[in-house]
């Protein structure tokens, strides 16, 4: 009938609010066992509320529509193809929040946040000129062999955001990205050690433009700096290490996870620096966060809302980047084998540390070895040299042809709702 359509319309608009419909209820496994989020473990009966709060402090990003077109003619809606993209997003976001505001720090709705966390999600805002934004990452795909509207898999994330990572001079991350199942320590510390002053101070997608005179620049220098933080001398500072998001993408079996892996994937979650995990399904993107006996723990983006219109500099309404129901679990055994592990280390200590964990957690303790620790640059690999900014920016823009072919291939996505 026609008011029952009423009301479920109704809740569906408010179902990130209100926790209505059975499936938003998912209740976590009644265990004894410890719930894991991003190397912090919590007991499901007596800790409930601080693991909640965990997980509703990650900063969630979904599928939007009502943007400005992606390239000015692209879609304007990423609704069946950027789940992927969003994920990425995600595992970014949960990098920089780390980076600026510790891993301790907790969103509570309606209250006043730090400046930063106000410029981290102008970061991701959907519009053109915001540097993690869903034009900036469909635009740095193009030049991944992708289409804008093309899904991607979570090795192409990866590298977007290694590119993407260059022209942002506030955070000044390192992005690496792993081959071969292969981390190699020496190119990790080259990359990482490379200053400041070695990737040119210009306005990159993320300054939006705006220029500020900097009180540390020789005169008549001038630096570009996101307009939300005047007091911007400490980010801008040469730092002897710049923290690093190191990705691994992996491939942990054929058509499903090889069960022998399943450990050593739970092991990542518990370890301090865990920054999530990118994967899903079959052409369905989770970001993955944590893990309970043998159900994983991630934040969904499938769900569709209204772009968030807001102005360079402005503060954020920021209700819709957080999902405030129970979070979605499912089990280890369905997933996808296609991954890129995530961890944040935010200094050569937490780097060298995290190193030590792989040794005793996984290379040590498993017949067979998720992915290899390497000290040195294997001889037979071309010499690794630290990614930098290009000297032309260019969006990629210029090489999107026709919007007409980019959803062709409809059928390989996920079937739409509509």
């Amino acid at each position: 009938s026609n008011s029952t359509f009423f009301i479920i319309a109704v809740l569906a608009k408010y179902e990130n609010q209100i926790n209505v419909f059975s499936e938003y209820l998912e209740d976590l496994p009644d265990t004894d066992e410890p719930v894991w989020i991003l190397g912090e473990s919590y007991n499901v009966k007596t800790g409930k509320s601080e693991l909640l709060s965990h997980v509703h402090s990650r900063l969630w990003f979904t599928y939007r529509k009502k943007f400005s077109p992606i390239g000015g003619t692209g879609p304007s809606s990423d609704t069946g193809w950027g789940c992927m993209l969003r994920c990425g997003q995600m595992i970014l976001a949960q990098a920089l929040i780390c980076r600026h505001l510790g891993r301790d720090w907790r969103w509570v709705a309606e209250e006043a946040q730090p400046v930063e966390y106000q410029r981290i999600l102008h970061c991701f805002l959907d519009r053109k000129d915001s540097c993690y934004s869903i034009h900036q990452m469909a635009q740095m795909g193009v030049g991944e062999g992708k289409s804008i509207g093309e899904w991607y898999g979570p090795n192409t994330v990866a590298q977007v955001l290694k590119k993407l990572a260059l022209f942002d001079d506030w955070n000044s991350l390192a992005v690496y990205v792993s081959m071969d199942n292969t981390v190699v320590i020496e190119d990790i510390k080259k990359q990482c050690r490379q200053t400041n002053q070695d990737a040119k101070s210009r306005a990159g997608p993320c300054a939006w433009g705006e220029m500020y005179p900097s009180g540390e620049s020789s005169p008549g220098q001038r630096q570009f700096l996101c307009p939300l933080s005047h007091s911007h001398a400490h980010s801008q500072q040469p730092l002897d290490w710049r923290p690093l998001l190191l990705l691994i993408p992996l491939r942990m079996g054929i058509n499903n996870i090889n069960p022998v892996y399943i450990q050593a994937l739970k092991e990542c979650f518990k370890m301090p620096q865990s920054c999530g995990v990118l994967g899903g399904k079959p052409n369905l993107a989770y970001y993955f966060i944590g893990f309970i006996d043998d159900e994983l723990i991630y934040l969904d983006p499938h769900t569709t809302q209204i772009a968030v219109d807001s102005e360079t500099g402005s503060t954020v309404d920021d209700l819709s980047y957080h999902c405030q129901r129970n979070p979605h679990h499912m089990k280890i055994t369905s997933l996808d084998p296609s991954v890129a592990l995530g961890f944040f280390c935010k200094s050569e200590e937490d780097f060298d540390s995290w190193c030590n964990l792989v040794q005793q957690e996984i290379l040590k303790k498993r017949n067979l070895r998720m992915f290899e620790l390497v000290e040195k640059h294997p001889s037979h690999w071309p010499p690794f040299i630290p990614p930098t900014k290009p000297e032309v920016q260019t969006t990629g823009a210029e090489f999107i042809e026709s919007t007409d072919k980019l959803f062709e291939s409809e059928e390989e996505f996920e079937i739409l709702n509509v």
